[in-house]
């Protein structure tokens, strides 16, 4: 059975980050983009970061500019984008596609786990998210519009 803990992924720095360094930790998994009306979500996504990581939370920021030209920067970019702005501590990692032919294997695995409403499992827009328990089953996904504070609850669960 698949596990979000067998993915890799390269993060920001181009470092391969096997997701089993994380296994026991719930993770919540989201596209993010820097000129986005949810980019504010950054800070929420850090809040949650800061006050579950003790528990075992850990929260993973994928880039894409696959919707409206949203994320047009390199990594370096991104990377000053997210620290300046919003002090993004978690690990965040390189841009990567959610939609089509070149879809990370992890977001790929994550939409058929937790397909969308009606059906549709492609992802809609910037900040869809996903929670994985520490099983590494996925929980839920969660719509672009939902605030990353409406979600604590649902990572207290996880967390047990």
């Amino acid at each position: 059975m698949t596990t979000a803990y067998d993915f890799d992924a390269i993060d920001i720095d181009g470092k391969t980050v096997s997701l089993a360094d994380y296994r026991g930790k719930a993770l919540l998994v989201v596209n993010v983009a820097s000129k986005c009306g949810f980019t504010p979500q950054y800070a929420g996504l850090e809040k949650l970061w800061q006050d579950y990581r003790e528990s075992g939370l850990v929260v993973l920021g994928f880039p894409c500019d696959q919707f409206g030209n949203q994320e047009p920067g390199n990594e370096e970019e991104i990377k000053n984008f997210c620290s300046l702005t919003y002090e993004v501590d978690f690990p965040m990692f390189a841009k990567i596609e959610v939609n089509g032919a070149q879809t990370h294997p992890l977001w790929k695995w994550l939409k058929k786990e937790k397909g969308g409403l009606l059906g549709i499992d492609a992802i809609k827009w910037n900040f869809t998210k996903f929670l994985v328990g520490r099983d590494g089953k996925a929980i839920k996904r969660y719509a672009p519009t939902d605030k990353p504070e409406s979600i604590a609850g649902d990572i207290e669960a996880a967390l047990g």
